[in-house]
């Protein structure tokens, strides 16, 4: 599930970040206003976390350009708890408030709710071949039979099984799992994927993982089996 992040604290920023993409989102965090909203109607997202005070746009402004033409959910943060400021908020066509400070735990079970509701929504299951992954639970089995992940793994995952037949290249996955630039000295990426493969193929006769040589990695099931 992807996720925008519009959000100008660097340390509540990061916090978050981390929180949502261990809990198994792919986040983009941008910190102006103005990003924000070229964001949001330029990319897809299941749901957007908007701060109201923001620098060069604050987050009243974008919600009013957004409701022109996008409905993506809206979750609005601010540390303002005045009644006024939520009503505001609601009648601009937020889906959510929340106050900081809040506990993570809170935000989270709201963004999971806004997802639920939200048309077209993802699965909270998603399977591909023989292959289950429950994006709640986080626990992944191919055949039946459990595949233990790390967070970075499951993610790994998580991001690739979403659009099976997709070449995802190093600097995306190293973007989107990593929120990291790729340097081709950084063997990250490539690391990652061998453990991944290791725990979800090698035990198995049909290979899921594939590199495509010069591009990237892909997630498909092949009649004739490749790399």
């Amino acid at each position: 599930m992807h996720i925008l992040l519009v959000e100008d604290e660097l340390k509540s920023g990061d916090y978050l970040c981390r929180g949502l993409r261990e809990s198994g989102f792919v986040v983009d965090w941008v910190q102006t206003g103005v990003d924000g909203l070229h964001n949001a109607q330029s990319l897809e997202y299941k749901l957007i976390i908007l701060d109201v005070m923001l620098p060069r746009m604050n987050g009243w402004d974008i919600l009013r350009e957004l409701r022109r033409t996008h409905d993506t959910p809206v979750l609005f943060l601010t540390a303002r708890d005045e009644i006024e400021y939520r009503v505001k908020g609601l009648e601009l066509g937020a889906d959510d408030y929340l106050v900081k400070p809040f506990a993570f735990i809170e935000l989270l079970a709201r963004v999971r709710t806004l997802l639920r509701r939200s048309p077209g929504r993802e699965s909270d299951v998603i399977e591909y071949a023989d292959v289950r992954l429950d994006v709640l639970r986080r626990k992944v089995t191919r055949d039946g039979q459990r595949i233990n992940l790390t967070a970075k793994e499951f993610a790994l995952l998580h991001m690739l099984i979403h659009r099976p037949g997709e070449v995802f290249s190093r600097p995306r996955i190293a973007s989107q799992v990593w929120d990291m630039n790729f340097d081709s000295d950084t063997n990250v990426v490539d690391v990652a994927v061998r453990r991944l493969r290791a725990k979800l193929d090698d035990a198995f006769d049909r290979k899921l993982l594939h590199t495509v040589w010069g591009m990237g990695y892909v997630f498909e099931e092949r009649v004739e089996e490749g790399t």
